[in-house]
């Protein structure tokens, strides 16, 4: 298992830290990995689900919000809010306050550039490390 840490330092994903967000699940989807991204809450997975189909027009990305009425194989790209539970996907993006647990082979961890929001990402690190996780960092 493998924790990746994506530091936002471009201006272009300050403004929009969802936008790497997208960029993430498109290289996902793109190389036929299902994935899950485990939104903070409903309005931030209905954010996401909006960007998706606009974040860039040559772009496409297959996804849809978790409810009771879907079927998981039609989308390679899951967005969950908290109150709806899911089976993880092999790569989960966690925008939610703490760690994932459970059975998955890589989560991709988005650290905003606020300094006072990378206290608790630091804990996260160390949560993986103590896991035995292969951890990573990334400037973007």
């Amino acid at each position: 298992m493998r924790a990746d840490f994506y530091l936002i330092q471009k201006p272009r994903f300050r403004n929009e830290p969802l936008l790497l967000v997208c960029e993430l699940a498109r290289k996902a989807s793109d190389a036929g990995l299902p994935c899950v991204i485990l939104a903070r809450d409903m309005a931030q997975a209905e954010q996401l689900d909006d960007l998706l189909w606009s974040f860039d027009p040559e772009a496409f990305v297959p996804h849809q919000i978790v409810d009771e009425d879907m079927d998981e194989e039609e989308a390679a790209v899951l967005i969950a809010a908290p109150e709806h539970d899911i089976a993880l996907r092999p790569l989960v993006i966690n925008l939610r306050d703490g760690a994932v647990e459970g059975a998955f082979d890589r989560v991709l961890e988005v650290v905003p550039a606020d300094d006072s929001a990378r206290g608790p990402l630091r804990e996260r690190w160390k949560q993986y490390k103590a896991r035995g996780l292969e951890l990573n960092k990334h400037d973007m």
